[in-house]
């Protein structure tokens, strides 16, 4: 029996529109009866996943900042921490790419240099709690990724992963969409927060149902059983799902869970 249920957002369970599908309280309601838990996992910051659903944010768990930062009934339940000396040091390498906007994301907010503030419209949809710096050397946090966007040509992998795959760097290097890119410690990543969440809730890999559409839900993929790559996921991410879900633009998390509730596996 499914346990719990993980599902990215943009791209997944939300429309071309960014909207939730019409059904969504209608099938979340159905998942509480049967005390199946629902969890997005995003690269979006938490606050920002609260906004979304702040109705629901007592039953949801969070896995935020592409799994860096796990959260249940308003709690910290796991994190993984950059090291500052890192981060400055790829920071630094980013500044000389031109038209990219890196957004420093801490535990407390996210943090953005003051000249860029014109592109916040782009940025606000994933960090809605964030202050503008005139530096990032001086911040007091605790930093969990460092996310980069290509506002301007939105072609992320050309003008910031292909550049920054060669720079010699502890972090880790991810293409989460056409517009960002993150950095975040090796291990960390939507995969290595679902392994803890199974860790701490008990669940195995065949209580677990994932959904996703992008290459930072890879690692998320391989560690449930029922792992579904939407019909318009990334080629590659197709290859290491077990199943195929309709797109999001036909609402296909709903309706695999749908499906899983007529199967009696929730």
């Amino acid at each position: 029996m499914i346990k719990i249920i993980f599902s990215d957002m943009d791209g997944t369970l939300l429309d071309e529109n960014g909207q939730l599908p019409p059904d969504f309280d209608e099938v979340m309601s159905e998942l509480k009866k049967r005390n199946v838990i629902f969890a997005p996992a995003s690269g979006r910051q938490y606050y920002a996943l609260l906004r979304q659903l702040d109705k629901y944010k007592d039953d949801f768990m969070f896995l935020a900042e592409n799994g860096t930062y796990g959260a249940y009934k308003g709690k910290e339940i796991f994190s993984n921490v950059i090291d500052k000396t890192e981060y400055l040091r790829v920071l630094q390498q980013l500044l000389t790419l031109g038209d990219i906007y890196p957004v420093v994301c801490g535990k407390k907010c996210s943090y953005i240099l003051e000249r860029w503030r014109e592109h916040i419209a782009e940025l606000d949809a994933f960090y809605t709690v964030s202050q503008y710096v005139d530096s990032y050397e001086d911040i007091d946090d605790d930093f969990i990724k460092l996310a980069v966007a290509d506002c301007v040509g939105q072609d992320a992998d050309k003008n910031i992963y292909q550049p920054m795959l060669n720079f010699p760097t502890k972090l880790a290097i991810t293409l989460s969409s056409n517009v960002w890119v993150d950095f975040m410690n090796p291990e960390a990543n939507k995969g290595w927060a679902v392994k803890n969440v199974q860790r701490i809730m008990g669940f195995k890999p065949e209580e677990c149902a994932a959904f996703g559409d992008y290459l930072n839900d890879y690692e998320m993929m391989q560690s449930v059983y029922y792992s579904y790559a939407m019909a318009n996921a990334h080629p590659k991410l197709k290859e290491v799902a077990r199943f195929e879900a309709p797109s999001h633009k036909e609402y296909g998390v709903m309706q695999q869970i749908r499906a899983f509730i007529d199967q009696g596996l929730i």
